[in-house]
């Protein structure tokens, strides 16, 4: 039996589930998200609760896929009643981010501003660092109601400079830890 996939989805007030073959549309008061169903699996609603089944339990990829549709349909009802969101930080001296209309404007070395245009369903803010990484210049959060979209598009803005381990500088996670490396020792 799969762990995850024999727990219940509980619906929150305002979220809607229109089970249809082959998938499962979600809505809610932050968007309207479709997840795909396998074949393997079956789901149903009672009252306000999604229950996911499938009809071989022993089969290895049955129960593969009755955790992963499980989880899937929980993500998305997460997100559309609450929303899912990632935090960047830009750590360097001269380095920073803003916000021009929708998109994001980057600055961080290159000779030329990265803009960063959001996806249909993902936004933008600029806000001040945390305080506990010292050259920290700006913070970055991607707020959304589809996970995998606001971690994908955190991933692509981190891509922009990854942080290096000498200066540390380039943007990271908030809660990345970035081990720092000794330089070049000095010859006497």
């Amino acid at each position: 039996m799969s762990r995850v996939g024999k727990q219940p989805i509980p619906l929150p007030d305002g979220v809607e589930v229109q089970l249809q073959p082959g998938g499962a549309r979600v809505k809610g008061a932050r968007g309207d998200l479709q997840v795909a169903l396998h074949p393997l699996t079956r789901v149903r609603q009672e009252n306000n609760t999604l229950f996911v089944t499938v009809e071989h339990p022993k089969d290895g990829q049955s129960k593969a896929m009755w955790g992963l549709t499980r989880s899937l349909l929980a993500n998305a009802v997460e997100g559309v009643s609450k929303g899912f969101e990632k935090h960047l930080t830009v750590v360097g001296i001269g380095y920073r981010a803003e916000l021009k209309g929708k998109n994001l404007d980057i600055q961080v070395g290159y000779s030329h501003p990265v803009i960063v245009q959001p996806l249909p369903g993902i936004d933008f803010s600029v806000e001040a660092p945390p305080s506990h990484i010292e050259t920290a210049q700006a913070s970055i959060v991607v707020r959304g109601a589809d996970k995998e979209l606001v971690g994908r598009t955190a991933a692509q803005i981190r891509k922009i400079r990854p942080p290096e381990p000498y200066k540390t500088k380039g943007i990271r996670y908030t809660d990345e830890y970035v081990r720092k490396k000794a330089g070049k020792a000095a010859v006497t």
